[in-house]
């Protein structure tokens, strides 16, 4: 999904796939999730902007979980994610769309 070989990922952080503006905020998040053992995302769908391999912007969705080892603690997070840049581009024109027929309805009455 994001143009790299399982060779390339593999071992590697996040930040390959993080835009750079918002890796702090990612990380702040992380480090306090694996200390206090709480998610904000685990039943909800987190839309957020992504970058593949070649530095092109994509939008993805995911949700996440933790993962707990036998002692009860955070070993890990788990997410299951998908590519949603064609739908967010859509939705986004959609609402553009209805902007502009919003403000000629408003100009004509």
């Amino acid at each position: 999904m994001f143009g790299y070989t399982q060779a390339e990922a593999m071992g590697q952080s996040l930040d390959l796939i993080i835009p750079e503006r918002l890796r702090g905020r990612h990380w702040e998040g992380y480090d306090k999730t694996m200390a206090t053992g709480i998610t904000r995302y685990g039943h909800d769908l987190l839309k957020v902007p992504a970058v593949d391999k070649d530095g092109k912007s994509m939008s993805i969705a995911f949700t996440v979980a933790l993962l707990r080892g036998p002692d009860g603690k955070i070993s890990g997070i788990v997410a299951i994610i998908r590519d949603e840049t064609v739908r967010f581009q859509e939705e986004r024109a959609l609402r553009k769309r209805i902007a502009e027929l919003e403000a000629q309805v408003s100009t004509a009455a």
